[in-house]
């Protein structure tokens, strides 16, 4: 599956797609209230097939304004609430709960159905209520086309972001299958905050732009301006998409620049060795930092790009060893502490750089663990 994202031009019947989320999320809203009221009274979870009995018996009896929705899109929104109470069944998430009006962001149209395409404009078919009876209203949408999508298209999805603005995002069946020219190196990589986000095995530091912390000025700015209007005013709200613009700036920024390191480090090398990160534990001690380097989201791009271009990614354990033995003798330094970013080994005399020794360690305990060689 690729997914290729468009933005949709501002147009006024965008009105209706805002609409159309707002009343899906009552949808939403409603059928985890049933289930919380099912289990109360002792009665199993209503699987998909079952909430979707019970939405048509809605539309026929209490809830006959559902009609107006589109019925694969409450469908897909069905799916999506089964799926995550089977993931919380299965251990593999959380319970699931109601999401906020603001954060209920999207909704989904299946493969040729109620949806047309043609070049850069997309026709969704709606409803409106019109001379006594339910109608098909088919309304065109325009959205600018700066790429060609390949494959057949899965899935539609409508995305509307925190600063107002609506995306068009295409689920397609395509696989790419130029995949990157083997070099034969392996490296390993140590991820940092003082030094570089990134000391890789071979010597080389990665520095991080840090884009959020470049941003601290105009977003204290913006944020100022935001707590000095009068909440739910015109121009309150015009401050909180400010506000937003600017962070999704940040975050678009920051997006970019992993996607280029990750792409970077896959055409250079065959086999990547990361560590594992206690990142809430991080956060803890180094809050606004470590948030704004964001390893967790690099490590999953990383791990994408390895998988799509068959390159070996491998990650060491947490609690393995590699900042404080010397990578030449296996001299355990149990002095060493955060502060001391380079040290002499007191058994072979070698002069260590604090991050490029744990990298090496952590490329030969990685390479190691995959071969079974303990």
């Amino acid at each position: 599956m690729k997914t290729y994202k468009y933005k949709m031009s501002d147009q006024s019947n965008l009105i209706r797609l805002g609409n159309l989320i707002d009343d899906v999320h009552q949808v939403h809203a409603y059928f985890h209230r049933w289930q919380r009221q099912r289990y109360k009274e002792g009665l199993p979870y209503a699987n998909y097939a079952a909430m979707c009995e019970h939405l048509t018996e809605c539309k026929q009896t209490t809830q006959p304004h559902w009609n107006a929705l589109p019925s694969q899109v409450l469908q897909e929104e069905l799916k999506r609430i089964d799926a995550a109470y089977q993931r919380f069944f299965k251990k593999q998430g959380g319970k699931p709960h109601i999401k906020p009006r603001h954060k209920f962001k999207s909704v989904t149209f299946r493969a040729q159905a109620g949806w047309k395409l043609s070049d850069n404009r997309i026709t969704l078919t709606l409803r409106k209520y019109n001379r006594g009876k339910w109608r098909y209203d088919r309304v065109p949408y325009t959205f600018f086309k700066h790429r060609a999508f390949e494959g057949k298209i899965r899935t539609v999805t409508i995305k509307r972001d925190t600063v107002g603005d609506y995306w068009l995002f295409l689920t397609t069946d395509f696989t790419d299958t130029e995949l990157l020219q083997p070099t034969g190196e392996s490296v390993g990589a140590d991820f940092g905050m003082k030094d570089a986000f990134l000391t890789l095995s071979n010597g080389e530091k990665i520095q991080s732009p840090q884009f959020l912390k470049q941003s601290l000025k105009a977003l204290r700015t913006l944020s100022k301006s935001l707590y000095r209007k009068v909440k739910g005013s015109g121009n309150w709200w015009r401050a909180v998409r400010q506000l937003a613009r600017l962070y999704r700036k940040v975050s678009n920024q920051r997006r970019d620049w992993h996607w280029k390191l990750a792409n970077d480090l896959c055409k250079r090398f065959d086999t990547i060795v990361l560590e594992t990160l206690n990142i809430d534990g991080m956060k803890r001690l180094w809050g606004r930092k470590v948030s704004d380097l964001a390893f967790y989201q690099f490590v999953e791009m990383l791990r994408y790009k390895c998988q799509k271009h068959k390159r070996q990614f491998l990650q060491v354990e947490q609690w393995t060893a590699t900042t404080k033995p010397c990578s030449n003798c296996g001299y355990h330094n149990k002095d060493l502490s955060l502060s001391d970013r380079r040290w002499i080994c007191p058994k072979c005399n070698l002069h260590h750089d604090r991050d490029i020794n744990a990298a090496i360690n952590i490329k030969r305990a990685g390479i190691a663990a995959q071969s079974g060689v303990i």
